[in-house]
Formats: C-alpha cells, sequence, structure tokens
C-alpha cells in the first residue's frame, strides 16, 4: 500500500553525503539512526541555501526542534556508498513545518529510505512561538504546498 505522506514534491533540495567509516556498524552497514543525521543535514543546507541558516535563525531566538520524525528503511547503504538525500519543505504553518526526505544510493540509484520530520518553532526558552512575518513568507516560498 502506498503511503502518500512520504511523497516528495517540487521544489525539491539535493544534497550529497559520502558515507564514512564511522557511520556503519561491523557489517559495514550504515547505522539505522544516521539516516536521521543525513535528514538533518540536507535540511541544514536546503534552510541556508533558500531561507535563513539555523545559526541566524538562534541569533533571532528561534530554534526549530523536531517534534515527529519517521523513517521507511527499504536497503541499506554501505561504507563508501555516495547518497543523493533529496529533501522538500512539504507544509508551513506559522507553528511548524514538515520535511519530507528521500535517499538515493548514487551508483544505482537504488532508494535506500524515505521519512519526514516535522518542526515546531520556540523561542530559546522553550516556548512555542510563530515563525516571523518575513521567515514565514520565505519558507513557503520554497514550500511544495504554496498557493
Amino acid at each position: 500500500m502506498a503511503d502518500n505522506s512520504l511523497d516528495m514534491r517540487e521544489p525539491l533540495h539535493r544534497y550529497r553525503h559520502r558515507v564514512i567509516y564511522g557511520d556503519t556498524d561491523s557489517g559495514g552497514v550504515v547505522y539505522y539512526a544516521n539516516y536521521l543525521r543525513y535528514f538533518e543535514a540536507a535540511r541544514t543546507e536546503l534552510m541556508r541555501e533558500r531561507a535563513l541558516s539555523y545559526k541566524e535563525m538562534e541569533q533571532q531566538g528561534l530554534i526549530m526542534p523536531v517534534v515527529e520524525c519517521h523513517v521507511r528503511y527499504k536497503a541499506s547503504a554501505r561504507y563508501d556508498d555516495l547518497l543523493l538525500v533529496e529533501t522538500c519543505l512539504l507544509e508551513v504553518k506559522p507553528r511548524t513545518c514538515r520535511f519530507n526526505y528521500r535517499i538515493i544510493r548514487e551508483n544505482d540509484g537504488k532508494m535506500l529510505a524515505q521519512g519526514y520530520t516535522t518542526h515546531a518553532v520556540v523561542d530559546l526558552a522553550g516556548r512555542l512561538t510563530k515563525f516571523p512575518g518575513e521567515l514565514l513568507v520565505a519558507l513557503r516560498e520554497q514550500s511544495s504546498d504554496a498557493s
């Protein structure tokens, strides 16, 4: 059964990552939790290139913690694989946003994992807040649900 909640929509951001030995277990297979690190690296670069870096957000007194995540594993990545992490900003609301991801092994085009992360916007004291107006507009312009 297809899971439409993991669909990828334009505009896509693409990030490449080479699997290092430290990402793998004793069998040379990428440890399952590292896929979330790959999601984070790709999301960080999307934000830096298309909206505002996380460092700049923190300077404005905001952070975006993960409040929900999901990963569906399809096949294993191994040491020295070159991975392509595709990311889309699926949805932007005043207090939350959601990114979808797909990880593909470049040499054979095999999809290895797909998933999503949902983020809340909080101030540095940890209180739920809203995206500032300019940032909300910039994110919605990058969002696949932009109207």
